[in-house]
């Protein structure tokens, strides 16, 4: 198989940026000369800083749009998703199948990726603050870097830090622990009143800003103690403070439907508070999350548009699918019976399964966005086939191991399209930069924040929570709850508490990982990981850069 990964080079800001400066400014200079930083900062200029801020923005798409970087750190460890080998395809040395497993090394090639290129955006968005940068563009500098040093101290515990005028030749010195957390809070809190108040999802507002610091309170004491979080009142008003502000200003509400946060002309959404923005069409220059669908769906799928366009691999497990409350439990069952080519009848319990008739993709190709289970259809309602000619009807049931052999290889796995295909160009469909912006942000997550910080305060208000939750599941078609616990600490899948439900509204959009570890259940056995160690509540530090920055220490165990 190929794993089309997508590696795209912000070239043409570098290009614009060494304009500006050629441009804008006369740099008087003799053989032998050396500017000093506020010359430097005075060549720049005003646009050069802004084309170095836009370029800040660039490295966003590394991470956060590509399946084999965030995606797969934070979903793929999970019982949200997985990656089974299928035959040839997706082996890949086993890579896959060890996220999954909890058995990865300091060795791996996407744990060394997903920390390098978080510390690209660390590092450029630190390279704005040297150029005399507006308020408001330092104020985003600031928050592009904190929300790499978020998911840097998430995942690997640490992270380089170098401020303006440091000293390029030494290493950057390394935070950890609380005091890496209080960090970015001090940093996060001085930049948000220089945020802009509005000006859509695709930069940096103070709602943004604000979301952000919410989740450094409300995972403060994860990230102190993963084996044993601990979650202190006072941040829990933080995080209950700070949410119903965002609550109350009236800029979002719930999509009446809701794949449209995740479609084309999603960039409308009322529900996004910060995403990366797109554009569609071949020509576009932008790091387009069609990933996240063609990494899931079969290689037939989307046959009328571009052959083999599918790469027929990323499933989830019947048991996070059971935590909607299914109609008919998949654990367990074989065969699963073909679904109706008009609705899955499990999406009568909540429409965030998907299986229902989606205009823009359903009337092109067939597709429906969401979970896909059973027999799949074109767009004509023809049953659709797979390679070797057998009906392309999905089945939940994966091999113990991962690893596909038999005459079904192709089609196990319930297949997940959440953001739904771009075929917003009519019947010619561009496999590439295509129009749907990347979630980053969104006002639900804010909403469920609230709720769980509401259960978590010392004074518990869990009616006050779940009020909030049944006016999400009323919003997304779902019966209300009688009530909610927390979690279910033998059972991450329990359909009756709050981590269901935030995987039931956030499934796939890069935070399931962190969840689990918040509720204290990231090493409880499920589907497909039969074994758990403490040691991987964090990636590793990778090799190589513990050999480039000696600030860098290993994280125990590894």
């Amino acid at each position: 198989m190929k794993l089309y990964k997508k590696i795209r080079i912000a070239s043409v800001a570098l290009i614009l940026f060494a304009a500006a400066i050629t441009g804008c400014t006369k740099l008087n200079e003799t053989l032998g000369s050396n500017l000093n930083s506020t010359q430097t900062a005075n060549a720049v200029g005003a646009a050069g800083v802004q084309l170095l801020l836009n370029a800040a923005y660039v490295d966003l798409g590394t991470p956060f749009t590509a399946q084999d970087h965030v995606f797969s750190l934070e979903e793929n460890s999970t019982d949200e998703s997985l990656v089974p080998t299928r035959g040839p395809d997706w082996d890949d040395n086993g890579v896959w199948r060890v996220i999954h497993n909890h058995t990865w090394t300091a060795a791996h090639s996407q744990v060394q990726s997903v920390f390098e290129s978080l510390n690209k955006l660390n590092f450029d968005a630190t390279n704005v603050l040297d150029f005399k940068p507006s308020a408001a563009q330092a104020a985003q500098a600031y928050f592009l870097r904190d929300l790499s040093l978020y998911f840097l101290l998430d995942m690997y515990g640490q992270f380089p830090i170098r401020n303006p005028g440091d000293n390029l030749l030494l290493a950057p010195k390394v935070l950890s622990g609380d005091s890496a957390t209080q960090f970015i809070i001090t940093e996060l809190t001085a930049a948000i009143p220089n945020l802009p108040t509005s000006g859509g999802p695709s930069i940096a507002t103070q709602n943004a800003g604000n979301t952000l610091l919410m989740k450094l309170y409300l995972n403060r004491g994860m990230f102190a103690n993963r084996t044993s979080p601990t979650f202190a009142d006072a941040d829990m008003q933080q995080v209950i403070t700070l949410g119903n502000a965002i609550i109350n200003s009236g800029q979002y509400s719930y999509m009446a439907n809701y794949f449209d946060n995740f479609n084309a002309t999603n960039s409308g959404s009322t529900e996004s508070i910060f995403a990366y923005a797109n554009t569609s069409g071949v020509s576009a220059n932008n790091s387009g999350p069609d990933a996240f669908w063609m990494m899931t769906e079969h290689y037939n799928q989307e046959a009328a548009y571009v052959p083999n366009a599918g790469w027929n691999g990323f499933s989830t497990t019947s048991d996070f699918y059971n935590s909607f409350g299914a109609v008919t439990p998949l654990t367990g069952v074989t065969n699963f019976p073909n679904v109706s080519a008009i609705n899955n009848p499990d999406t009568a319990v909540d429409s965030r399964l998907g299986g229902r008739y989606y205009n823009g993709a359903t009337n092109i190709s067939g597709q429906r966005p969401g979970f896909q289970i059973g027999q799949q259809y074109d767009v004509n309602g023809v049953a659709l086939m797979d390679r070797k000619g057998n009906a392309l009807a999905f089945d939940p049931t994966i091999a113990s191991n991962m690893i596909e052999t038999g005459s079904n290889l192709e089609v196990t796995g319930i297949r997940v399209p959440k953001y739904v295909p771009d075929f917003t160009k009519g019947t010619t469909y561009y496999e590439g930069p295509s129009g749907n912006w990347v979630q980053i942000f969104r006002y639900p997550d804010v909403v469920l924040m609230v709720a769980e910080a509401k259960m978590r305060e010392a004074a518990p208000d869990n009616a006050g929570a779940l009020a909030l939750v049944n006016a999400l599941r009323t919003a997304r078609g779902a019966q209300p709850m009688p009530s909610i616990a927390l979690v279910d600490a033998s059972n991450v899948d329990d359909p009756g508490t709050m981590l269901a439900e935030r995987g039931r509204e956030l499934y796939w959009e890069e935070m399931r990982r962190t969840d689990l570890l918040r509720f204290g259940v990231f090493n409880v056995i499920w589907q497909y990981k039969p074994t758990d160690a403490p040691m991987y509540d964090i990636y590793p530090i990778p090799t190589a850069d513990l050999s480039a920055n000696p600030n860098l220490k290993q994280n125990t165990g590894y």
